[in-house]
């Protein structure tokens, strides 16, 4: 099948029972190093929003949220695509402090998901995490500090769990590389940008590609971002190589918050200034929210690599074409 991959020699290094242990390992640890990291307190988050606060993500633009009425709540409802901007409104509801934030789970549905296939899944299970930040440190350097934090929890983890598991093995390296969407598209301009990030990713093992969302010298983007959360000059995407699957794997994206000044250039370029009504967009032009950086990090997506499997259902329970399970589970694979 065209979306399943199985590598010659594949053998799976952990049960379906020791799998569901081991998962809750990768998390509980991971979390505790990210919180130690990045000074967070993890909160609870919610499932749904309502769609007239402005509060869900807008992802590249094109996806469609789940949405739905209530019975006793006038108004429309979405599932969120991610808790980005409902983050930064948490941090001032719940005042924390300067260089204090926040973390949560939060669980998606993308149901315009294009590809099911060993990385993507119409189920999203992330860390959405945000800090508060001053307005001063909005710049490249302290971006990269934090990716180097987060890199550190990441290292961390695979150190204990490769501890607890010693048939796993180690994949990242001693330290993350950084480039520009531009410098990667000048290093490989042939290719398309899904084949650039796995270019670079095998050539250093993990990378974090910034500027996501900004036109590139060759007229196209590097990838799509909605405009109202993270700033295009200072955002990105954390990539590591996975040897078995022969690719790259987004563990997160993130970045640094849009200011005031730069929502309204964003919304602006994006041809979505109507969006200065909602809610939230009216708070963030007045000044009234806090300045951060923040992000998502994929709970399957660092399951999957740390323990090494080739398929995101072998560490979630979601859907998948039957043809899929059947194919995976004729060579001894299983899903959740």
């Amino acid at each position: 099948m065209k979306k399943c991959i199985i590598p010659p020699g594949y053998q799976n290094k952990l049960s379906l029972f020791e799998t569901e242990i081991s998962i809750k390992k990768v998390k509980d640890f991971f979390q505790k190093s990210l919180s130690y990291e990045l000074n967070l307190t993890r909160i609870s988050a919610p499932l749904f929003v309502s769609e007239a606060s402005g509060l869900n993500d807008d992802l590249n633009g094109y996806e469609r949220a789940v949405d739905f009425d209530i019975k006793t709540v006038p108004g429309n409802f979405a599932v969120v695509h991610s808790l980005a901007k409902w983050k930064r409104m948490a941090l001032k509801k719940y005042e924390f402090p300067m260089h204090a934030g926040l973390y949560a789970d939060m669980n998606a549905i993308r149901r315009d998901e294009d590809d099911l296939d060993p990385i993507h899944s119409i189920y999203v299970d992330q860390w959405d995490w945000e800090l508060i930040i001053k307005k001063e440190e909005r710049n490249a350097e302290f971006l990269k500090k934090i990716v180097r934090n987060i890199f550190r929890a990441l290292k961390k983890t695979e150190e204990y769990i490769n501890r607890e598991y010693p048939l796993l093995s180690e994949k990242l390296p001693e330290e993350i590389t950084f480039i520009t969407s531009q410098e990667l598209e000048n290093a490989y301009p042939e290719l398309s940008p899904k084949e650039r990030e796995h270019a670079i990713a095998k050539k250093y093992k993990a990378v974090f590609i910034s500027q996501i969302g900004k036109t590139l010298e060759s007229g196209e983007k590097h990838d799509g971002r909605a405009p109202d959360y993270d700033d295009w000059d200072l955002n990105g995407d954390l990539l590591v190589w996975y040897e078995p699957l022969q690719q790259s794997i987004e563990l997160s994206s993130m970045g640094i918050r849009v200011s005031e000044e730069s929502l309204d250039r964003q919304l602006t370029l994006a041809g979505a200034t109507e969006r200065k009504e909602l809610p939230f967009h009216k708070a963030l032009l007045n000044k009234e929210l806090p300045y951060t950086i923040g992000g998502g990090i994929g709970q399957s997506r660092i399951c999957l690599f740390f323990l090494e499997k080739i398929h995101i259902g072998e560490v979630q329970a979601s859907v998948w074409p039957k043809e899929m399970i059947e194919y995976y589970e004729k060579h001894g694979i299983k899903f959740l």
